[in-house]
């Protein structure tokens, strides 16, 4: 076994990759950029070494700096962790070369399976299913427009070089193919350095299942069973789970002798994943698979594996790494329970799960245990940035069965709680208990078509809220001036009183919170056994049965009118957040100091949504423009984002070209609203 071992990447996959080296005796070796000085896995390893500036094309995807990491640490592994260099066939090469043992396949497998038209081409002649499409090395324009017209319209425009949803575009119509060509050619090049192509058939119902593969250098191969990666946002997984529902016996055998054969077709050695895509009937059983990739690397969802295994996948990395044999034959493994993975996005949902920026104030997870596992990168206090993924934790969870995991899902993400930026977390715990997904009727397009039921308030509960934000407020201005008054010369002075006093009359208080746009004014009178709480819609009785305060969060139980209602409220400067079971709300409050009538953008201001390179400039000074007309296109966190006109007008002024980085609130475009015509 290795001596040290330099993870080669950052966040929760270098945490993650900690854990199992520590325990098996192996000193670990971190790497950072500049903007991760401070960051969790910096801090958990044994040692650590800055290899550059933020962005990841000067640290993170710079072989030569992470290559003399190793050497100063005097490392005799690398593990690559997922994305970055992890499927990178060169840097597999110069770790070998620098006699660093690389924790991942051999060169030629990556390469083999790095171009998705050449992976195609090899499991065809393995005879392993693929999906009607075009993965031919000509890249003309004219070339994959004509093989789009001969496969039939809608097709999946996909990058060769990788996945992630990253140069993916599905095309509806022989005119929108160019524009969609061209989108996808600039994200594929950004994110790969490679902007080859390859054209597909669409599938109507499609079901997002890959199989786990492991392979040694003695010859052994065996699949570890699937995950169903179905409930997707913008071609990006969102939720994993293991076993896939529906999976009948002989379609995962099936499956999993097609993955197994993948692997042998290309003398695989380590862990890697075999995707496929499922067509679904119309009741949802399975009807058949297509190869779609080999990831040469392990998978972010790797966890869900592990917990219905009990094996640890990067144990067995490290073990075939070192040339040791596979620790299971296929009849060792077996499926034990139901294990579902949610991915926690620092991203709004609501804004076409735009990625969000900024500080995590405060930042709550469920209690680890052997049925809830936390894989994060992150504590209160960092920063999530413009430069890397926005991925906040992975919330992991195991159950006998699968309503069962879908019910500890539920209850886990209700313990997650994050304040300083919008997350997914409603989203998450909404679809752990939608009816239709609970009856396993998942597939790629299920967020699409649920999008109301998942998104956004959802529960009717923001007067609700404001009650609980007016009553959490009230207990912590108690507990502020009890603090003040235990800290005094004189701590029964009246002045140290915070409970809305008044001479012949109940204590009362007045809250006016703001809901996004809604002003939510609210009333508490103090009455001698509960509280009066006046709403927009009416009066509630209130009682406060239970309250726990860890210094930042403060847990209420609160009887509202007879029914119960648990709610955790957290202070952020003036405003109040209030996490409920499945939905979170932000109550603003008005400064009475602050100058009032600040002028925000104008509703002619096309603004940065966050920090960003514009990518390209659609239009021109001058061009009239109709409302959702295209207008410029923004890369930020991996992705382009197209920004569109608001309403009818003319482009008045273009402030940035491409290729500039702006920061978020940054004012792009200026319109002129459409010219009316005036009564004479």
């Amino acid at each position: 076994m290795f001596g040290a071992l330099l993870i080669a990447n950052r966040g929760e996959i270098a945490c993650r990759v900690i854990r199992t080296a520590r325990r098996l005796g192996i000193r670990t070796v971190a790497v950072y950029s500049e903007a991760d000085a401070a960051a969790l896995h910096v801090r958990m390893a044994d040692a650590a070494f800055p290899i550059g500036p933020a962005e990841a094309t000067k640290s993170y995807l710079d072989q030569n700096a992470l290559i003399d990491a190793a050497r100063q640490a005097g490392a005799d592994a690398v593990h690559p962790g997922y994305g970055f260099l992890a499927e990178n066939a060169a840097f597999a090469e110069a770790c070998a070369d620098a006699g660093l043992a690389f924790v991942g396949p051999p060169p030629a497998a990556i390469r083999a399976m790095g171009s998705k038209a050449a992976a195609k081409r090899i499991m065809g002649e393995a005879g392993v299913p693929l999906v009607p499409g075009y993965h031919g090395e000509a890249q003309d324009d004219a070339v994959l427009l004509d093989a789009a017209r001969e496969i039939g319209f809608p097709v999946l425009i996909k990058a060769s070089a990788g996945g992630g949803g990253k140069g993916m575009r599905r095309v509806e119509t022989e005119e929108e193919f160019g524009a969609a060509l061209a989108g996808a050619r600039r994200e594929s090049a950004a994110a790969f350095g490679d902007d080859r192509m390859l054209v597909e058939r669409f599938i109507a119902r499609p079901r997002h299942i890959e199989i786990q593969v492991f392979a040694d250098t003695h010859g052994n191969a065996v699949h570890l069973f699937e995950r169903d990666c179905s409930l997707q946002r913008r071609h990006q997984k969102v939720l994993e789970e293991a076993p896939a529902p529906g999976m009948s016996a002989d379609f995962r055998a099936a499956m999993g002798a097609a993955a197994v054969a993948a692997a042998k077709a290309v003398d695989y050695v380590g862990a890697g994943t075999v995707e496929f895509i499922v067509e679904t009937a119309e009741d949802g059983g399975l009807e058949s698979f297509h190869f779609m990739e080999m990831n040469t690397r392990l998978q972010v969802e790797h966890p869900v594996t592990e917990m219905i295994t009990g094996r640890d996948l990067v144990e067995w990395q490290l073990r075939v790494a070192a040339g040791e044999p596979l620790p299971a034959k296929q009849d060792d493994l077996a499926i034990d329970g139901h294990a579902v993975e949610a991915r926690l996005y620092a991203e709004d949902p609501a804004r076409d799960y735009l990625p969000a920026t900024g500080r995590l104030v405060h930042l709550d997870f469920p209690a680890e245990a052997e049925d809830c596992r936390i894989e994060t990168g992150v504590e209160a206090g960092d920063d999530v940035t413009v430069h890397y993924d926005p991925m906040i934790a992975k919330i992991v969870v195991w159950a006998p069965d699968r309503a069962a995991a879908l019910a500890r899902l539920a209850a886990a993400m209700a313990d997650c709680r994050v304040v300083g930026v919008a997350t997914n977390r409603d989203l998450l715990a909404r679809v752990a208990v939608h009816a239709e997904f609970t009856a396993g009727a998942v597939d790629t397009g299920f967020l699409d078509r649920n999008a109301g039921d998942v998104i956004g308030p959802g529960d009717g509960a923001e007067e609700t809220a404001a009650a609980l934000g007016a009553l959490g407020l009230i207990v912590l201005t108690r507990l502020d001036a009890a603090d003040r008054a235990g800290r005094s010369a004189d701590p029964h002075s009246p002045w140290h009183r915070a409970d809305g006093w008044r001479l012949n009359a109940d204590p009362a208080m007045r809250f006016d919170f703001s809901l996004g746009q809604d002003r939510l004014p609210v009333d508490v009178t103090n009455r001698a056994d509960h509280f009066r709480i006046a709403l927009p819609s009416g009066d509630v009785a209130a009682r406060i049965d239970s309250v726990d305060f860890n210094g930042r969060a403060l847990d209420l139980d609160v009887g509202l009118d007879g029914t119960r209602v648990r709610a955790t409220v957290v202070r952020d400067g003036r405003d109040v957040v209030v996490f409920m079971p499945r939905s979170t709300h932000r109550l603003s409050r008005p400064d009475p100091f602050a100058a009032s009538g600040a002028a925000g953008a104008g509703a002619g201001e096309i603004v940065a949504p966050m920090p960003g390179k514009v990518i390209e400039v659609l239009v021109a000074e001058g061009d009239a423009v109709a409302a959702g007309h295209p207008l410029l296109v923004l890369e930020a966190m991996k992705m382009e984002h197209t920004l569109t006109a608001p309403a009818p007008g003319r482009v008045a002024a273009i402030h940035w070209q491409a290729g500039a980085q702006v920061t978020e609130g940054a004012e792009l475009i200026a319109l002129e609203p459409e010219a009316t015509d005036s009564a004479p």
